[in-house]
């Protein structure tokens, strides 16, 4: 088999030595005699593995006890409604910053629910400059997103909204670096870019803000359910959840968000330093608002028969799904925490010989 380097958004790339644990114990788990993706739910060997996953992102994280750790489904798209059904229930408002195209489709969602105001600038290449002042103090929740897949941005520094409740979808930067969970009510992402398979959402939930929710929303939709059930009120992905915890089991071993954020800037300022480099090629964002996870970049020219040159020719060398997302175009390389160094090194080397061979 010919050795390649995953450069898709999600589902992403995993840790090499994950994937060769799962194996190992994909037919037998630990003796049990059965595969891991046929253990109850209800088992014990299952509820140790949910109590190691629950316990490992607790510690990469530092997640203040007074948080609990939801393993569901849905993926962040059902977190857009399930946010604003669980918390819209004071003064029915929320603020939500549009950074992008998740962000807008959660602001879509939330409008159903409540009064939604945009705060600061419409933006899909930077990240607008917000104060504590631009926040409706009658806001029940102000949400963001901190990393935007498609558009290549990030949150350089998170918005001060005082004691208003912030709501993040951190699904495409989750583990890439440390970060302070008590500034945050509700943290939430989809497994599938830097945590594991498709199919689980983790939800990060503040106390206070579980058990808001009226009676009338569906049970399966209000957190205190998922919460006073440990995570299993219904099946939850068992298979995702248990690669989930060796992918926390691997972050620990390697040493930790810190030492797996130092990686990862290495990897984006080697990418993004050849990029800022060419001629043929350029990245949209600029400066601070730079992602560390998605790096979208354009042929300089605007030479779309180039961008589809370049793709096919990098997938005939070993460097898989790099056409950019199909709202935006181009090309974009995903570097999550599972990208090695040298994937990010040999997608290097292709940009300068293609520009050399091309130019």
């Amino acid at each position: 088999m010919s050795k390649v380097y995953n450069f898709s958004a999600g589902p992403a790339i995993l840790p090499k030595s994950v994937l060769e644990k799962a194996q190992a114990e994909l037919l037998d788990f630990n003796g049990s005699g059965m595969s891991v993706m046929e253990l109850s739910h209800r088992s014990n060997w299952f509820m140790t593995i949910l109590e190691e996953a629950e316990s490992g992102i607790r510690k990469l994280m530092n997640i203040p006890d007074n948080y609990k750790v939801l393993f569901l489904q849905g993926g962040a798209s059902q977190q857009f409604a399930m946010v604003p059904m669980n918390l819209l229930v004071n003064n029915k408002q929320a603020d939500y910053v549009l950074t992008g195209s998740w962000s807008k489709k959660a602001y879509k969602e939330a409008k159903a629910f409540g009064e939604i105001q945009v705060v600061g600038e419409d933006t899909i290449n930077h990240i607008p400059s917000l104060t504590k002042e631009m926040f409706n103090p009658k806001a029940d929740y102000v949400h963001i997103t901190t990393n935007n897949t498609i558009e290549g941005t990030a949150f350089s520094e998170l918005p001060d909204t005082g004691d208003i409740p912030l709501v993040a979808d951190m699904s495409s930067n989750i583990l890439s670096t440390p970060i302070d969970v008590s500034k945050f009510g509700i943290i939430y992402a989809g497994a599938q870019k830097n945590i594991g398979p498709a199919g689980l959402t983790i939800v990060i939930i503040r106390d206070d803000l579980i058990g808001l929710a009226s009676g009338s929303i569906p049970t399966i939709f209000d957190y205190k359910t998922h919460a006073e059930n440990n995570s299993v009120f219904n099946t939850p992905p068992t298979f995702s959840i248990y690669v989930a915890k060796l992918v926390f089991d691997w972050l620990q071993e390697l040493g930790g968000l810190e030492v797996i954020e130092k990686i990862n800037r290495e990897k984006a300022d080697l990418l993004y330093g050849a990029l800022d480099q060419s001629n043929m090629f350029e990245a949209p964002i600029k400066g601070r608002d730079r992602s560390l996870m998605n790096v979208p970049f354009i042929a300089a020219n605007g030479d779309k028969e180039l961008e589809a040159k370049f793709i096919n020719e990098a997938k005939e060398n070993g460097l898989e799904t790099l056409k950019g997302h199909r709202s935006v175009g181009g090309m974009r390389a995903s570097i999550y925490n599972a990208m090695p160094l040298e994937g990010v090194k040999a997608l290097v080397d292709f940009i300068k010989e293609f520009e050399r061979k091309n130019s």
